[in-house]
Formats: C-alpha cells, sequence, structure tokens
C-alpha cells in the first residue's frame, strides 16, 4: 500500500510539474494570440530551445496511469478518447507549426499560417486538458458502458458547463503563468509593460473563472462547490493563494524576476493542493456516487514496486538533465 501511495506522489508531482512548465509553454501561445507579432520574437526565443522537453511531465504521468492504475486508465481512455484525441492532435499540430516557424529558413507568407496554427492549437490543447482532467472528479462518467448510450458515455460526461469553466480556467491559468515566466525574457521596457499588464488582467480573469467554477458546479447540482466550500484545508490552501498576490505585484513592479516566479509556482502548487485535499484519494468519481481510488485502481504490489523503482531512477535522471538543459539554454 506504501507503494501506491508514493506512485501517486510521484503522479501528482508530474501533474505539477507539467502545469507549470507546460502550462507556461501553451499559455505563451494564447499570450501570442493577443500581442501579436509584437511578442512572437520573444516568446520564439523563449520556447524554441527548451519546450520540448516540457512534454515529458505529461509522458510519466500517462506512463503511470497506465502501468500503476490501469483500471482509472482504462476508464480514462475509454470515456474521454474524443478530448484525448483532440489534445494529442493539437499537440501534433502545435508542435509542428511552432518548429517550421523558427526554423523555416524561407520567410513568406506561410509565418502567418504556422503562427495561426500555433496559437488556436495553443488554446483548443489546454482547454480540452482541463476538461479532461475535470470530467475525472465531475462525477459525470456512468461506472458502466453497457447500459448507457454514445453520447451518455462519450460525450454528456465532459461536454458540460461545469468541465468547460475548468478547461477555460486552465486555459486562463496557462496564460498567467506563460506571462509570469515572460517578464524575465523581454529585453525592452515597453514589452515589459506590456507582458505586466496582461499579467495582471490574466490574475484577474483566473479569479473570475475560478468562482464560475463553483457556480456550474451548484447549476448542474455537482458535489464540487460544497466539497471545495465545506473541506477547510481547500479553503485554505485558496486563502494562502490569494495572500501572495500583492507580493506577485511588489515583485513585478521591482522587476525580481526570479521571486516572482517562485511565488508563482507556490501559487500555482496552492491552487492544486486546494483540489487534491477534496479529490483524495480518489481516481475517478462516477455518476452513480461509487469511486475508483488509489487503492482499488492499483496494480499488484510487485508493479508497483518495479514501478517505483524504475521512477526512482528516472528522476534522479531527468532532474539532472533538465538542469543543464535550461542553464544552458537559458542562463
Amino acid at each position: 500500500m506504501i507503494y501506491t501511495e508514493l506512485v501517486t506522489i510521484i503522479l501528482g508531482v508530474s501533474l505539477l510539474f507539467y502545469a507549470l512548465l507546460g502550462g507556461a509553454d501553451f499559455g505563451a501561445g494564447i499570450i501570442e494570440l493577443f500581442t501579436g507579432d509584437r511578442g512572437n520574437e520573444t516568446i520564439s526565443k523563449a520556447m524554441a530551445p527548451v519546450w520540448e522537453a516540457n512534454h515529458i511531465w505529461l509522458i510519466i504521468a500517462v506512463v503511470i496511469l497506465m502501468n500503476g492504475f490501469p483500471e482509472a486508465y482504462v476508464v480514462f481512455s475509454t470515456a474521454l478518447h474524443i478530448p484525448i484525441l483532440i489534445i494529442l492532435v493539437g499537440i501534433i499540430f502545435r508542435g509542428a507549426a511552432f518548429t517550421f516557424r523558427h526554423y523555416d529558413a524561407i520567410k513568406d507568407g506561410s509565418q502567418k499560417w504556422y503562427s495561426a496554427i500555433f496559437r488556436y492549437s495553443s488554446i483548443g490543447t489546454v482547454l480540452f486538458l482541463g476538461i479532461a482532467i475535470a470530467t475525472l472528479f465531475a462525477g459525470t462518467i456512468p461506472s458502466t458502458l453497457e447500459d448507457a448510450t454514445f453520447y451518455e458515455y462519450f460525450i454528456a460526461p465532459w461536454a458540460n458547463l461545469f468541465c468547460l469553466s475548468v478547461g477555460v480556467f486552465t486555459m486562463i491559468l496557462s496564460a498567467y503563468i506563460a506571462a509570469i515566466f515572460l517578464l524575465g525574457e523581454v529585453k525592452t521596457e515597453d514589452g515589459y509593460q506590456l507582458i505586466q499588464r496582461f499579467s495582471k488582467r490574466l490574475f484577474i480573469a483566473s479569479v473570475v473563472s475560478g468562482l464560475f467554477i463553483l457556480l456550474a458546479s451548484y447549476i448542474q447540482k455537482l458535489n464540487f462547490h460544497s466539497a471545495f466550500l465545506e473541506h477547510p484545508l481547500s479553503s485554505a490552501w485558496v486563502i494562502l493563494a490569494t495572500v501572495l498576490v500583492p507580493f506577485i505585484f511588489k515583485m513585478m513592479n521591482q522587476k525580481r524576476i526570479w521571486p516572482l516566479r517562485i511565488l508563482v509556482s507556490a501559487q500555482v502548487l496552492m491552487i492544486f493542493l486546494g483540489w487534491l485535499v477534496i479529490q483524495w484519494p480518489d481516481l475517478i468519481r462516477f455518476s452513480d456516487g461509487t469511486t475508483l481510488d488509489i487503492y482499488k485502481a492499483s496494480a499488484p504490489v510487485i508493479t508497483m514496486k518495479v514501478l517505483f523503482g524504475a521512477l526512482v531512477f528516472g528522476v534522479c535522471s531527468i532532474f539532472p538533465a533538465l538542469y543543464y538543459l535550461f542553464r544552458i539554454f537559458k542562463k
């Protein structure tokens, strides 16, 4: 049982790193949609050396889910195969467009198409990432496929107001993280002021969209809003994240980039923990009130032991490599 919990912790850490680093990549494309060509060069230079490496955290999460919690993986990959397909197509289109735009030696009209694909696929990908994650704790997936229609099992669980609201929140939060990270990349005062204004507006938008998640849960008669408001730790984490706001704005004005990035990372961690405490230990919640938790979905003990050992070895290899990568290209 201890190995199940340890592997789950690594799964959570992988999702957190993907929210921070992968989210920043997706958010950069969203910001570029509003800044246009003014932010094109800065975003391309900031992302080009490291953007592909950030997806390693998503790969780790999928591997953990597939090998450590196969029953949950089956439900996830079956009930949500439509949004998962959209996510995968979005990642492919986004990556290809960014690569061609950044490395294409011939500068012609195709650059505009590459930029458009990069920007809109960034929005679509992170939107459906949020929708897919929301479906796992929304309690909208039927517990069995046998008595459900195609719409009831494959579309209705995620095509609803609550999941869409979480998707929009994820999209705005990613853009907010990207804006904070990009403050350290801009080289001109005008560029800094532009991204700073976006950062503050995106924070306000994230608060509004977060409140709309609770409203959507209430409208759909789900239990997320009540669980969130009644659990003391979930409210405490969100309050702590809010307390950091004046310090974040102060760091922005003083142009203290690394303290600013650390504070925003801590803010995202607190939001993540606020969700985790009301979700634990469930992996999936079904529409009939039953749940699939980490203990029910866990693979045999020997599998979890081997998986944990492989993950420890992998983490020991990944962190030095990522440190070296960022030090070389982002120093």
